[in-house]
C-alpha cells in the first residue's frame, strides 16, 4: 500500500490506545473485556527480553492505526509496548522468521539512538539477505535472467472494464525479489515493477480484509490517473479505506464507484 513502511501515527487515533497500556501483563491483556479489545492473538515465542505477538492486524489497522504493516515495534509504532514485538497474522504463515530478525536488528539499533532511516536501512540488508539464503531470488531468475513480474501471480482475481487487472501476488517473492517493504498491495502508478495496467494484493492478507485494501489501491490509483501526486492520492485513499472498515455496507458500492463491477 505505502512504499514506506511507517508512517506518523494519525492524531485521531491516540484517544483509542489507552486501553492498550504498555505496563499490563500479557494475563490481564488477554483477559480484558473492554468495547475495544487488545489486538493479541497467541503468543510466539520470546527473544532477547522481546516478547513476539501474533495480532489481528485487521483490527488494528481499522480501530488504531490504518497504516499498520506486516509487522512493528516500540520505536516506528508507540502504540506497541517497548518489551513486545507485533506480527501480523500472515494469510500464507512463512515469513516470521525473516520479520522476527528484521524486528530484533531495527530495534536494538533505535535503542541505542541509531536513527530510524538508519536502523531500517540495516535492518532491510539483513532480512534481504536471509531471503536471499532461503531460495526466493534463485527462484525468480532461474538461469541468470532478471525476475519477471509475471512469476509472482498467484491467480487473477478480476479484469476490469477500464483495462485494468486485479492480481492475487506471493507477497513473500514480491519482498524477497523487488521490494523488502511492499505491504497489503500496489499498484502500476506507484511501483516501477509492477506491470502496466496491473493492481496487485498481496495473498498475506486475510480473505475479509482483502476487499477493504482493493478499495484503497482501485481509489489511490484512479486518483493518480487523474494528476494526483502520490502523497495526496494515498491520503485520500486511507480515508476512504477507514470509513468502509468502520462501515461495511458502504463497501459495496464504493467498490462500484471505482470501477468494480
Amino acid at each position: 500500500m505505502n512504499p514506506w513502511r511507517f508512517t506518523v501515527i494519525a492524531a485521531l487515533h491516540l484517544s483509542l490506545l489507552v486501553l492498550i497500556t504498555p505496563a499490563a501483563p500479557a494475563e490481564q491483556r488477554q483477559g480484558r473485556t473492554h468495547a475495544l479489545k487488545a489486538p493479541y492473538l497467541k503468543r510466539a515465542g520470546h527473544r532477547e527480553g522481546i516478547t513476539i505477538w501474533i495480532v489481528d492486524g485487521s483490527y488494528i489497522r481499522t480501530n488504531i492505526d490504518e497504516e499498520f504493516t506486516n509487522f512493528g515495534q516500540h520505536y516506528t509504532f508507540s502504540y506497541i509496548p517497548e518489551n513486545e514485538f507485533w506480527i501480523d497474522r500472515e494469510g500464507k504463515p512463512d515469513e516470521f522468521k525473516f520479520f522476527v530478525d528484521h524486528l530484533l536488528l531495527e530495534h536494538s539499533l533505535m535503542a541505542k539512538g541509531v536513527s530510524y532511516d538508519s536502523a531500517l536501512a540495516s535492518a532491510d540488508r539483513l532480512e534481504l539477505q536471509e531471503r536471499k539464503d532461503a531460495g526466493d531470488v534463485a527462484k525468480m531468475t532461474e538461469g541468470g535472467s532478471l525476475p519477471d513480474p509475471r512469476k509472482v501471480h498467484v491467480r487473477l482475481w478480476k479484469h476490469l472494464t477500464s483495462g485494468a487487472s486485479v492480481w492475487i501476488v506471493d507477497g513473500r517473492l514480491v519482498r524477497s525479489v523487488f521490494d523488502v517493504d511492499f505491504t497489503e498491495g500496489g499498484h502500476d502508478f506507484v511501483y516501477e515493477f509492477i506491470p502496466d495496467g496491473e493492481v496487485w494484493i498481496d495473498n498475506d492478507l486475510q480473505m475479509p480484509e482483502r476487499p477493504y485494501v482493493l478499495l484503497h489501491e482501485l481509489h489511490e490509483r484512479n486518483l493518480m490517473a487523474k494528476g494526483w501526486d502520490y502523497d495526496r492520492a494515498h491520503e485520500d485513499a486511507s480515508r476512504l479505506e477507514l470509513r468502509c472498515r468502520h462501515n461495511p455496507n458502504e463497501l459495496h458500492m464504493a467498490l462500484g464507484e471505482e470501477g468494480w463491477e
